[in-house]
């Protein structure tokens, strides 16, 4: 199997640019040889996460996830990998870096929710949710970059944490495309949530800084911390979409991030 080219890199990150902006930005604070596996994982990661919202149709976007679970499981089996801009650079990334295939199935299998209206059945099943997709992408990027399986608990809570940053933020367009993102949308239970994440990245810190080169996993949740305070001090901010830094302090933010290697 080929390895990952610069152009196979440079058209992943192209797709990040243009989609996934705040990765982005997190990629290009983090040191030059992280780059390139970064910026496939999440080219990945951003195909699975919009292949809901491309259709109307819950077949045709059933169908779209399963294609990125075959994706996965071809690579898992060594078989050549199917001609598309993401998919080949993501089977190379797989034989070189060893990533969990479980983790990658599970974050795929994960974004089902987002293809159907029904709401989450409990918070446990919320918990489950941001585990597979914010958990899952931070421990696999993490992965990508050398990461062990002792790291795998710290990477998990920092993007749980950084997972319920963002669906916070997003809270408005899931209500206005149909969907019911909150188990409890009173302000006390929008309140605890957020606590319950701030607790998650702060019991993550003291493994992230122990990590190595792996650590520039975890710039991509540089925002976090702020926004979960906000919303667990200012919980009405969430429906109102009122969550967000100004631009000073989300590029000082990532600075620091980017300087410290990390949390």
């Amino acid at each position: 199997m080929e390895g990952l080219s610069p152009a196979a890199i440079g058209a992943c990150a192209a797709l990040v640019e243009r989609g996934d902006a705040d990765r982005f930005a997190a990629v290009m604070a983090a040191p030059v040889a992280a780059r390139g596996r970064l910026f496939v994982l999440y080219a990945f990661n951003l195909e699975v996460a919009r292949a809901p919202w491309v259709t109307q149709e819950p077949m045709i976007a059933e169908m779209r996830l399963q294609w990125w679970r075959d994706v996965v499981a071809e690579a898992a089996e060594g078989r050549p990998a199917r001609a598309h801009e993401v998919a080949g650079p993501l089977a190379a990334l797989i034989a070189e870096a060893g990533l969990p295939l479980p983790a990658l199935d599970a974050l795929v299998e994960a974004r089902r929710w987002d293809v159907y209206r029904a709401p989450f059945e409990d918070g446990a099943a919320l918990a489950a949710y941001l585990e597979d997709t914010g958990g899952g992408v931070m421990w696999l990027a993490g992965r990508a970059l050398g990461a062990s399986g002792a790291d795998e608990a710290a990477l998990r809570a920092a993007g749980w944490a950084a997972g319920l940053a963002g669906f916070l933020r997003a809270v408005p367009e899931l209500e206005a495309r149909g969907r019911v993102p909150l188990v409890d949308g009173r302000p006390e239970a929008v309140a605890a949530l957020a606590r319950q994440g701030l607790a998650r990245l702060e019991a993550a810190r003291q493994g992230v800084r122990r990590m190595g080169p792996a650590r520039a996993a975890t710039i991509a949740a540089w925002q976090a911390e702020a926004i979960l305070r906000q919303a667990a001090r200012e919980p009405g901010r969430v429906a109102a979409g009122g969550l967000g830094q100004s631009e000073f302090a989300r590029r000082w933010g990532l600075l620091r991030a980017g300087l410290r290697g990390g949390l």
